[in-house]
């Protein structure tokens, strides 16, 4: 889908200031929200969560925090499937006589699961339609749901740089359409052909794009 969240290639938002590395969170209620987020049944749908930050209203978007826009999105997921009840989310206390919920996250799993990253390879259902030095062209597509094709890429040819096997496809996934692995490809685009003869001739951007996002150029 198109909105402010999109925000790469965009013009007028100003410099990007890269934070000392030793900075993760600002604020205790950020490491609160990172915890939620992790040890949360909706974690097992990681495109959905994304999709759910890009429902969030364009000026309330730009207005918000990194992990605002995670607690939005949390919490919106937990009523959404009902995890928790409007007026638990409101008091923050458990219903009287509720039935208490099995951890997705037990506390001993915590460390493990924050330093080994999980996997989205799968099986391929068919072989790739590319291969590394295949000129292909970004499909100029504007889907009404989630996508991870940026819109700056849209329409603009590049070269196939690497394979990376099959992947779940977050477009498919984001809406409960099931993982439908499809290959997934490093793709390299010039400066100039994103931003024109301006740009450094020198410059280039790679970006992990998934087959159905691609065309032959």
């Amino acid at each position: 889908m198109n909105g402010v969240h999109d925000m790469g290639g965009m013009q007028g938002l100003g410099r990007i200031e890269p934070e000392p590395e030793a900075i993760v969170f600002h604020a205790p209620w950020e490491a609160r929200v990172h915890a939620m987020s992790v040890a949360s049944p909706t974690r097992a749908n990681i495109d959905a969560g994304r999709h759910q930050r890009e429902l969030i209203p364009g000026p309330e978007y730009l207005r918000m925090s990194y992990y605002e826009k995670w607690f939005r999105s949390l919490s919106e997921r937990l009523l959404q499937q009902g995890l928790v009840t409007p007026e638990e989310y409101a008091s923050g206390e458990a219903a009287p006589g509720s039935a208490k919920g099995t951890p997705r996250l037990a506390a001993e799993a915590v460390e493990r699961a924050l330093s080994h990253a999980s996997s989205y390879v799968r099986e391929a259902a068919a072989p790739p339609q590319f291969a590394p030095g295949d000129a292909v062209r970004a499909r100029n597509i504007h889907p009404d749901g989630h996508t991870r094709l940026p819109r700056y890429v849209r329409g603009r040819s590049g070269m196939i740089v690497r394979t990376h096997g099959a992947h779940v496809f977050p477009d498919s996934n984001a809406h409960g359409k099931g993982e439908d692995p499809r290959p997934l490809y490093t793709v390299r685009f010039t400066a100039r052909e994103l931003w024109g003869e301006a740009a450094d001739p020198r410059g280039s951007v790679c970006l992990d794009l998934w087959e159905p996002y691609l065309e032959r150029a």
